[in-house]
């Protein structure tokens, strides 16, 4: 071990076990198990299908009561996979791969055809996320799933199709935008910040929560493209090299 590795130990160990002491000191007073004093959570859901129309509470939540939260949360993923492509861009060296197509028949056909039904019950979840359990973050997250099993069933060439920079950066900051691009509408029109301009449509349709659906949406394009660009950076720095040394 060298004295730099021994230097830096040095200065983590105690860092460590501070934080530890933290970490500890916080779940001695956490309730217990199973233990609920959820008062907000009871208010919602009495408060939430009658003021906004759309039977799935934890939606109106996130899209609504805290929607300006939900907006951190969203660039905190957009910043994240900036910092991972950033980092992972740097450090990569361009390769050139060889041929890696899937030769199996059987996995080709499951495979494709997989990836038209994880894509459209990610589809599902987005659309119908005010009214049923899902919303625009488990949607984006099943949408990109599916179009990566189009490496797994074809190889890495087909899925360059789908994993260009280009293709997929004006998704994830156009989904991000248009988040804060509505927030924005409202206080034009003298509204509060995301303040729901279409107002509450019919309970249970697909429409119910007026423009909480676009909010909705703007976040399932922009998890769904993030994903898949990190999926990219990734591939490209650990599985292209190995592919090209074949």
């Amino acid at each position: 071990m060298s004295a730099r590795q021994r230097l830096r130990g040095l200065i983590a160990a105690p860092v460590l076990a501070a934080l530890g002491a933290i970490l500890v000191w916080g779940l001695s007073g956490a309730p217990a198990f199973g233990d609920f004093h959820g008062a907000y959570g009871d208010l919602l859901n009495r408060i939430a299908v009658p003021q906004r129309h759309t039977t799935n509470v934890v939606t109106a939540i996130v899209f609504d009561y805290r929607g300006f939260d939900t907006m951190g949360e969203e660039f905190i993923l957009f910043a994240s996979v900036v910092g991972v492509v950033l980092l992972l861009r740097d450090i990569r060296k361009p390769q050139d791969s060889k041929d890696d197509a899937v030769q199996s028949d059987a996995i080709r056909l499951f495979g494709v055809l997989m990836v038209g039904v994880v894509v459209v019950v990610g589809l599902w979840l987005a659309a119908f996320g005010l009214v049923t359990p899902g919303g625009g973050f488990q949607g984006g997250v099943a949408v990109a799933a599916g179009i990566v099993l189009v490496f797994l069933a074809a190889g890495y060439r087909p899925w360059r199709a789908f994993g260009r920079e280009r293709l997929l950066d004006p998704f994830e900051g156009g989904g991000a935008a248009g988040y804060v691009a509505l927030g924005l509408a409202a206080l034009i029109a003298g509204a509060p910040f995301l303040h729901n301009l279409l107002g509450p449509g019919s309970t249970g349709t697909l429409l119910s929560g007026g423009s909480m659906t676009l909010l909705n949406w703007a976040v399932a394009i922009e998890v769904a493209a993030a994903n898949l660009v990190l999926y990219t950076e990734f591939l490209e720095s650990y599985l292209v090299p190995h592919l090209s040394e074949r």
